[in-house]
C-alpha cells in the first residue's frame, strides 16, 4: 500500500518534515555521481526549442552552488492552480543531491542565505539553445546588441561586397605597390625645389575607353609613384607614373560611370563615388571593398577631412552636401543648401570650414555660387562670396598662403581669400584658357609659385601666382584637358588627362 505525501490540517508536521528528509535521500542516492554540473530537465520535450535563463548563486566558500531555471511547462503537464506553474521548475546543481521545490520556497530561501550574511551573489546568465528550429531566432539582449551591432554590419558588408568588385591586377604582385621608386628616394629626406615647367612627354597612357574626370598622386610621400585615375568608362585605375607608366590594378566596382576618386591617408584605400550613388572605400592591394554604401544622390565630387581621415564630405546632384564617417558608415552632418547640384567642395585649413561650389546663378548675381560653411555645426558662414554670373567646376587651396582660387565658366580663374570674410582680389585675374562647360580642373604647384588649368582646347596653361601672367603653354591633348597635377615630391613632373581617356605624364 502506497504511503500518501498530503499534508491535512490534523496531520502532524514533524512527521510529514521525516516523510520529506526520507523521500530526499532516497533521491540522492539513485541520482549518479559525477564530477561535472548536471543540469536537471525535467521537461526534455521542449528545452531544444526554447532558450532558457539560468540563476545562478555562487556563495564566496565554495559550499554552494545552485542554479534554477524556470520555463513553460510541456502540453501534458495538468496545471491546476498559479501554485502548479510556479513550481514547475528546473534546477541546476554542482552537487547531485537535486530535489524540486516551488519557485515562491526557492526565494525564501534565497531572502534568507541573504540576510544570514552567507556571501550568495545572485548572477543572471543567458544560455541560447543550439538546437533551435528553423525560422526561430534567439533571443539576444539589447546591450549585446547594441555593442555587437557595427561588427555584424561590418562583416555582412564585408561578405557581401567582396566578391562585387572586379579587380584586374594588371602587373601581379604587391611589391610593384609598396615599393619604393629609385628617382623618389633622393627627394624624401630634401624640401621641396622650385618648379620647373615642364616641356617633354614621358608617358602616356591610353587603358582608359571613356573620358578621365580625375587623377591624383598617391598622398604617402614614399608610394607617390602611383597615379590614381576615375573615368566615365566605369573604372578605377592605379598607375606606375614615375618608373615604367604601366597600369598596375583596375578597379571595377561601379555600375555608372565614376565621377571622383581620392586617395586616403595612409596610401592605402581608394574612395570612390560615381554617378551609380555609390560609395566605396576599396583596399588597393587585395580589390576588398571595406565600405560600400548606397548614397541618396549621384556623387560628383568627395574629399576627405584633412585631420580626420575616418572623415569625409560628398556632394552631387542634392541641394544636401553629406559628411561621412568611414569607421560607422554612417552620415553624421547634413548641410542643405538651396541648390540642384554641387560641383566641388575645398577644406580649408586645420578643416573647420569648408566651400562649396554650387550651380546656382541667378539673372543678377550668383550668391549661392560658392558657399561657406562650419563643419560642427553644419551652418551656413557665408554665401556672398562670389557675385559674378559664372559657375564654378573646381577649387584649389594656395599651399602656403591664406588664399584659394575658384576656376569659372567664364574663361578664367578669380583669387579669394581663406579667411573670413573671404573676399575676392580683384587685382588680379587668371585668364586666357577656356572652360566651355567641361568640368576643368586647376591646382597650384607644391611651392605655391605656379598655378596651372588645363582647357577646352587640350592645352595646358601655366601662370605665375603674383604676377597672374601666363608663363608657358603646352600642347598636351588633341581633347579637352580636364586635369592637371603637380607631382607632391618630384620637382617639375606632371600628370594631365583628357576627355578622350588619355593620361600623359610630363617633366
Amino acid at each position: 500500500m502506497s504511503s500518501s505525501l498530503v499534508a491535512y490540517d490534523d496531520s502532524d508536521p514533524e512527521a510529514e518534515t521525516e516523510k520529506a528528509d526520507d523521500l530526499s535521500t532516497t533521491r540522492q542516492e539513485s541520482l549518479p555521481s559525477s564530477s561535472a554540473n548536471p543540469v536537471q530537465r525535467f521537461a526534455p520535450g521542449i528545452l531544444s526549442t526554447k532558450s532558457t535563463y539560468e540563476t545562478q548563486l555562487t556563495e564566496n566558500t565554495g559550499n554552494f552552488d545552485m542554479g534554477v531555471v524556470c520555463e513553460d511547462p510541456p502540453e501534458h503537464y495538468a496545471l491546476n492552480n498559479n501554485s502548479d506553474l510556479t513550481s514547475y521548475c528546473r534546477r541546476a546543481y554542482s552537487s547531485p543531491t537535486a530535489l524540486c521545490m516551488p519557485y515562491k520556497n526557492y526565494e525564501q530561501t534565497l531572502s534568507s542565505s541573504r540576510n544570514s550574511g552567507n556571501g550568495a551573489s545572485q548572477k543572471r546568465t543567458h544560455k541560447d539553445s543550439t538546437t533551435a528550429p528553423k525560422g526561430i531566432r534567439p533571443y539576444i539582449p539589447k546591450r549585446l546588441r547594441q555593442e555587437n551591432s557595427n561588427a555584424y554590419e561590418k562583416k555582412e558588408s564585408d561578405q557581401s561586397e567582396s566578391t562585387s568588385c572586379d579587380v584586374k591586377l594588371d602587373i601581379p604582385g604587391e611589391q610593384t605597390v609598396r615599393k619604393i621608386s629609385e628617382l623618389i628616394k633622393p627627394y624624401l629626406g630634401s624640401r621641396y625645389k622650385l618648379t620647373e615647367v615642364p616641356k617633354s612627354l614621358i608617358f602616356h597612357m591610353s587603358k582608359h575607353s571613356g573620358p578621365v574626370n580625375a587623377i591624383q598622386w598617391c598622398t604617402v610621400r614614399e608610394q607617390s609613384h602611383m597615379l590614381l585615375s576615375a573615368s566615365m568608362d566605369k573604372t578605377i585605375k592605379v598607375w606606375d607614373a614615375v618608373d615604367t607608366g604601366g597600369c598596375l590594378r583596375t578597379f571595377s566596382c561601379h555600375s555608372c560611370a565614376v565621377r571622383a576618386a581620392q586617395w586616403s591617408s595612409c596610401g592605402r584605400r581608394i574612395l570612390s563615388g560615381g554617378f551609380d550613388s555609390m560609395l566605396h572605400l576599396t583596399d588597393v592591394e587585395t580589390g576588398r571593398q571595406i565600405i560600400s554604401s548606397k548614397n541618396e544622390f549621384r556623387i560628383s565630387t568627395l574629399k576627405f577631412h584633412p585631420t580626420d581621415s575616418n572623415v569625409f564630405i560628398c556632394g552631387g546632384f542634392s541641394p544636401e552636401v553629406k559628411a561621412w564617417d568611414i569607421r560607422i558608415c554612417k552620415v553624421t552632418r547634413v548641410y542643405k543648401a538651396a541648390v540642384q547640384q554641387t560641383l566641388d567642395v575645398l577644406f580649408l585649413p586645420e578643416g573647420k570650414e569648408f566651400l562649396t561650389s554650387t550651380d546656382a546663378v541667378s539673372r543678377d548675381s550668383a550668391d549661392r555660387t560658392i558657399i561657406a560653411w562650419d563643419f560642427q555645426s553644419a551652418a551656413k558662414i557665408s554665401n556672398q562670396i562670389f557675385h559674378e554670373r559664372y559657375t564654378c567646376p573646381s577649387l584649389a587651396l594656395h599651399p602656403r598662403e591664406p588664399t584659394f582660387v575658384a576656376q569659372t565658366n567664364g574663361n578664367y580663374m578669380a583669387l579669394f581669400s581663406s579667411q573670413r570674410p573671404y573676399r575676392i582680389n580683384k587685382k588680379k585675374r587668371y585668364e586666357g584658357h577656356k572652360v566651355e562647360g567641361f568640368a576643368v580642373g586647376c591646382e597650384f604647384s607644391p611651392d605655391g609659385t605656379l598655378l596651372v588649368t588645363g582647357s577646352s582646347d587640350g592645352k595646358v596653361f601655366f601662370y605665375n601666382y603674383h604676377t597672374s601672367r601666363i608663363v608657358r603653354t603646352l600642347s598636351a591633348h588633341r581633347e579637352a584637358c580636364v586635369s592637371a597635377v603637380f607631382h607632391p615630391v618630384l620637382p617639375s613632373l606632371l600628370a594631365t588627362s583628357d576627355w578622350a581617356g588619355e593620361i600623359k605624364i610630363w617633366q
